[in-house]
């Protein structure tokens, strides 16, 4: 599918196991490398455009690692309901209250991607969908937070996993990009690498 890819080097900028899967399933052999970036944005900046920001954020402190022809992936996923953005949790209580807030609610989910060669610069784009969750009784949710499962999801849940299977009554836009990367738009960037 990208025959003009297949003597690039391309790097996933991510530790996230659901973006490796989901990269692999577009058919891409990929090259995982994960470092800590700050990923604080100002506070001028609100709501869904918060994963473009911190998406080419990520871009910019990879930079340094790559090669001529090299093409780096990076994303960011944000929960937000009500105006906040609901980060990955801090721990157990912070899932607790994150879940308990979405109990019942429709929130949206914004995911970025980004594509960066030393040839092009950063190219991202930002897509964004709705999700209704139902309520959610005190024992679902003590019984996922014990799993393990929201501690590393923005907003604290995943909508591959048991929240998806039960919690999740409806979503508008495209399931991976709940899932932690709009595959559809990472393909159009992909395409347009020269």
């Amino acid at each position: 599918m990208y025959p003009h890819l297949q003597e690039r080097r391309i790097v996933l900028a991510s530790q996230s196991p659901r973006r490796r899967e989901l990269v692999a399933m577009l058919g891409l052999n990929v090259e995982s490398i994960a470092k800590d970036v700050d990923e604080s944005w100002p506070q001028e900046i609100e709501g869904v455009a918060v994963a473009e920001f911190v998406a080419r954020k990520k871009a910019e402190a990879y930079r340094d690692i790559l090669k001529p022809k090299d093409v780096l992936i990076t994303g960011d996923t944000v929960v937000v309901l009500g105006g906040q953005v609901l980060e990955k949790p801090r721990d157990e209580e912070d899932a607790w209250r994150m879940l308990r807030a979405l109990s019942g609610e429709t929130h949206t989910v914004a995911s970025a991607v980004a594509v960066t060669t030393l040839e092009s610069g950063i190219r991202s784009t930002l897509d964004v969908c709705d999700v209704d969750v139902d309520e959610l009784s005190d024992d679902f949710i003590k019984t996922y937070v014990a799993s393990g499962s929201p501690m590393d999801k923005a907003g604290a849940y995943g909508v591959q996993d048991i929240m998806g299977l039960i919690g999740v009554t409806r979503l508008s836009g495209s399931f991976y990009t709940v899932m932690g990367m709009p595959t559809h738009c990472l393909h159009t960037l992909l395409m347009a690498v020269e």
